[in-house]
């Protein structure tokens, strides 16, 4: 059976809100990664079947399909297309299942899988109560105004006992952590820094305590536990996947990083939303046939803090494996980006510590969530 391997994933820094990135049209910004990994792998562009890449707020500068845009601006041949989707904050890893699947059924040899989100760009809101995108049919379904993700994290914590304590504590192991990953060189390989700009993610806090987490004030309610310290950080981003078969990467002389072991999604109840990936890492590891035991690194999106902590509960993961680079909180979450990230983030960091499988998954608006297991060649 044709399976589904990735040659090589590349990343660019992730900057912060407002800042080195900002200036960067999205599709600039993908362009560069896409160059960047056609580069690495000698892949030519022309060989490429379609180029699949998951953005969330699909206007202004990220408007008119900027899949094809970003393959134009790359210099690409005309012949390469492009198609942008959605599945809220799991888009580019919702990509890259579409990019194996089309590998696997023979259609393509080769798909590039990835996203983007210039959210200095093109803003995003937590969600509104008052939205107009759910009819009344879904609202009176759920007796709710609207769907808020802050609000949900609220009732993560809540429903799972976590006190700010806590959460504040994830969150400083967040940026410790991810301090420990770019001193040690950790992102080096990954990132393809941009000329004269960004080379390593800037959103990190180096300086950040308990105490001046405990000074924020709450965000989405008077009581609350949830505050910009403990939540994933606005920020740009883009991340690109060169996905083939093992067959056509023998035939040209590739050596893919890891095999696509297991996809799957779930999804739950879309007032508390985040709780998805409890779900989806279960499905995938039935499917698997594998245990959690098995999984020697995880990347669980630290959309906000609940999450994580919430997901380790009740899944029993061992702690040190999860999110050992840190993350979103520490730095940033580009929506459309981020699938692809934490799969360049997490496949990278099994290559250089030989370790057989990893797991990514993350929460969705709409109470979705995605889950792939991936298998270190």
């Amino acid at each position: 059976m044709t399976d589904a391997v990735i040659v090589d994933a590349v990343r660019s820094p992730i900057g912060k809100r407002g800042g080195s990135l900002s200036h960067i049209h999205p599709a600039d910004l993908s362009a560069h990664v896409l160059q960047a990994l056609s580069s690495r792998t000698g892949v030519a562009p022309e060989e490429v079947g379609d180029v699949i890449w998951g953005c969330v707020v699909q206007a202004g500068d990220q408007a008119g399909n900027i899949a094809r845009t970003s393959a134009l601006a790359a210099g690409w041949p005309e012949s390469v297309p492009g198609t942008t989707i959605n599945r809220a904050c799991g888009s580019s890893q919702q990509a890259l299942a579409f990019a194996a699947a089309t590998v696997i059924a023979g259609h393509e040899d080769f798909v590039i899988a990835g996203g983007v989100e210039s959210m200095s760009r093109v803003p995003a809101s937590a969600g509104s109560p008052n939205s107009t995108a759910n009819p009344p049919s879904v609202l009176d379904r759920y007796e709710v105004a609207g769907f808020h993700q802050g609000l949900a994290a609220e009732m993560m914590a809540e429903r799972w006992g976590l006190t700010r304590h806590q959460l504040d504590e994830y969150s400083l192991r967040s940026h410790e952590l991810a301090a420990v990953a770019i001193d040690s060189g950790a992102f080096d390989h990954q990132i393809a820094s941009l000329p004269g700009g960004l080379a390593m993610d800037e959103g990190i806090r180096r300086t950040s305590t308990m105490e001046t987490l405990a000074g924020i004030r709450p965000a989405f309610a008077p009581d609350g536990v949830i505050h910009a310290g403990n939540s994933s950080q606005i920020s740009d981003g883009a991340a690109a996947l060169l996905v083939t078969s093992s067959e056509t990467a023998c035939a040209q002389g590739l050596d893919p990083i890891v095999r696509i072991h297991t996809v799957a999604l779930a999804a739950d109840d879309p007032v508390m939303m985040l709780t998805g990936p409890i779900g989806a890492t279960a499905k995938a590891l039935a499917r698997s046939g594998l245990s959690i035991s098995d999984i020697g690194a995880f990347e669980v999106n630290e959309a906000f803090a609940p999450v994580p902590l919430a997901w380790l509960a009740e899944t029993g993961a061992n702690e040190a494996h999860v999110n050992p680079l840190g993350g979103a909180i520490a730095v940033g979450h580009p929506l459309g980006g981020s699938g692809a990230i934490l799969t360049t983030r997490l496949i990278h960091h099994m290559r250089d510590n030989n370790i057989r499988y990893g797991l990514q998954t993350m929460c969705e608006a709409g109470g979705m969530a995605n889950a792939t297991i991936f298998e270190l060649l």
